[in-house]
């Protein structure tokens, strides 16, 4: 039995897991940072385990956590920036491992066919002119078929707004978004309407036929028939030294799905072509399908002390990942608020003799309990601290005292706190080790997180 995920599945799939953030009953997905201890080797961070352990001992060190909102999530595509006398793939609707693109792919998807420009424009290539480099940068925002000098055919998709190029713009993927509203005139993204509503955009049609074989003998040009389930579609041949060198379509029709060419008169035999097919609803009908958008981006910020100092400013983290649905501490009801702490508390009584430093353990000198600091606020006199199989899980005693383990500091506690996220609730999606990430007060942090369905 021969069976595939089609590209559909992973497009339904994105699409799927983009609606969530904004349903009746959303999904809450939150974006985590965690791991402020150092790893055995800080130059190769360890490679995280998908299992139920691995769940655990990432809630052990979490810090905080931060909400992703519906602004914050986009369809990305793979980038690939213009460049002259790069030799790009053409728009094909047949693409396979008997029918390649110039560059090799076997699938539409795998092919360099769309360029981003430095205008922030993006272009799908309808005719590479005969497999030949790019030498003139497509411009302009027309609902049709553009041409340039070097003989390329452009189809002008949309434009990155601003906006988007900062939050979603990386080195390695770009925004991709289908418009169901008129943004209005002057509004980003109101060219990309247009091409969408646009006549150009016809399903069906047969905007490019490729010559397989030349055919001999012709002494003028054949006619050219297109026979299809479509209706409309027309073309002309170009005859050189007695062969077929061209067909020119000079009406695209419509409705197409299948289609063949065939040649009469002219004098020749032989000579064959195939019909281009546009996709459904025609091209830039549905930038996220012409392109392929089965990834999601999600940019979270994370700024200063946010969350009014969810997000300490005085550590570093080695870790950030993505968590479903968890719970509030001590219940059953799931976060909303937009920033949750994930680390216990002792708020200590005044006259606490030292500073507390970062990263170091604290041990209760009655009940031998062990944490790892992860912020200390000398103001409010609040240590925030994990424990982790390292330290072990023993509570620190009411009103015991506590001393840092490096820094000789002191004090003794006068309440306890717990987390504001319930440890071990809600599903992990995602998870990246990474090299340590310092923040500051002044610090703006913007962290992309790309995940390919």
């Amino acid at each position: 039995m021969a069976a595939i995920i089609t590209n559909k599945f992973r497009l339904h799939n994105a699409e799927s897991f983009k609606e969530g953030f904004s349903e009746a009953s959303a999904t809450n997905i939150y974006l985590f940072i965690g791991r402020p201890q150092a790893w055995t080797d800080e130059v190769n961070p360890d490679t995280p385990l998908d299992n139920q352990n691995t769940h655990f001992n990432v809630y052990d060190d979490m810090i905080a956590l931060k909400r992703v909102n519906t602004t914050d999530v986009s369809h990305a595509v793979v980038r690939k920036n213009w460049a002259s006398g790069t030799v790009y793939d053409e728009y094909r609707h047949n693409y396979s491992a008997a029918n390649t693109a110039y560059s090799g792919a076997t699938d539409l998807y795998s092919a360099n066919f769309y360029v981003l420009t430095d205008d922030y424009n993006v272009y799908k290539v309808i005719s590479n002119n005969g497999n030949t480099a790019s030498t003139v940068k497509p411009t302009g925002t027309s609902t049709s078929i553009l041409s340039t000098g070097d003989g390329y055919q452009w189809k002008y998709l949309y434009t990155i707004s601003a906006a988007d190029v900062l939050k979603f713009l990386s080195t390695d993927f770009m925004p991709v978004r289908y418009l169901s509203a008129n943004p209005g005139v002057g509004q980003p993204y109101y060219e990309q309407y247009q091409v969408q509503q646009a006549a150009a955009a016809i399903n069906g049609a047969i905007h490019i036929a490729k010559v397989t074989a030349g055919g001999s003998g012709y002494s003028s040009a054949p006619t050219v028939t297109i026979n299809g389930d479509g209706t409309g579609a027309t073309a002309t041949a170009t005859v050189s030294g007695g062969s077929v060198t061209a067909v020119t379509i000079t009406a695209a029709g419509t409705g197409y799905t299948q289609a063949s060419i065939s040649f009469s008169g002219g004098g020749g035999t032989s000579a064959a072509a195939t019909a281009v097919i546009s996709p459904e609803g025609g091209h830039g009908a549905n930038a996220i399908s012409d392109l392929g958008g089965f990834y999601i981006m999600m940019n979270t910020r994370l700024e200063y002390a946010d969350g009014s100092g969810d997000f300490p400013v005085g550590n570093d983290y080695r870790r950030i990942g993505l968590i479903r649905d968890p719970f509030d501490y001590g219940t059953a009801t799931v976060c909303t608020a937009e920033t949750r702490t994930a680390t216990k508390t002792l708020t200590l009584q005044a006259g606490v003799t030292g500073t507390f430093s970062v990263d170091e353990s604290v041990v209760g000198g009655t009940s031998g309990a062990v944490g790892k600091v992860v912020d200390y606020n000398s103001t409010t006199r609040v240590i925030r601290y994990y424990q982790d199989i390292s330290t072990g899980y023993v509570v620190f005693g009411n009103s015991e005292n506590v001393v840092g383990g490096t820094s000789g500091a002191t004090g003794t506690i006068s309440t306890k706190g717990n987390p504001e996220v319930q440890p071990d609730s809600g599903d992990i999606l995602y998870i990246e080790n990474r090299r340590a990430i310092n923040r500051a007060s002044d610090q703006i942090e913007d962290i992309k997180l790309i995940v390919e369905f």
